[in-house]
């Protein structure tokens, strides 16, 4: 592991041990060059999928973007950064059991909609109006009488049968 500090490409494990979920392991590393410590998470990966976004472009999938998005749309809400961290977890292993190594930008984000509204519905709707590239007020009264037809489970959303 190169040290982020000072770049030298071989770095010592001082601690390793399972991240609070077991989802990770968690690395206490120290660079022998410049002296700096610094912690990383080594995670199972069982494919690497790569991002259909719009007009057929391809990017490497990456965990990360899809916790920072869920952030942004949960920015002051009452939801701590570990259930963030558990749905992501969870949305990856969906999209991994998919057995695909390609997916679309559409997919994840209907996943990420799908999580986050069972973890804050204000974040889903900001996500959302986002997502769905809102432009009108219009939009979101449209958006929010469909909401009203939504049941809403723990982490899942389906429509109601009446």
């Amino acid at each position: 592991m190169r040290c982020p500090f000072c770049g030298h490409d071989e770095t010592q494990v001082k601690d390793s041990r399972p991240s609070e979920d077991n989802a990770a392991i968690r690395r206490r590393r120290s660079c022998p060059e410049c002296g700096q410590r610094f912690t990383t998470f080594e995670r199972v990966q069982l494919r690497e999928m790569t991002v259909v976004k719009a007009g057929n472009r391809r990017q490497p999938f990456d965990r990360d973007k899809i916790i920072r998005s869920m952030q942004v749309a949960l920015r002051k809400r009452p939801v701590d950064i570990a259930d963030i961290e558990r749905a992501a977890d969870g949305i990856v292993r969906y999209l991994e059991s998919q057995g695909e190594t390609e997916v679309t930008s559409g997919a994840i984000g209907e996943e990420v909609m799908k999580a986050l509204i069972g973890l804050d519905v204000v974040g889903y709707i900001r996500f959302a109006s986002v997502y769905k590239d809102f432009r009108q007020p219009e939009d979101f009264h449209a958006f929010l009488n469909e909401f009203k037809n939504l049941e809403i489970k723990p982490g899942r959303a389906s429509k109601k049968v009446s």
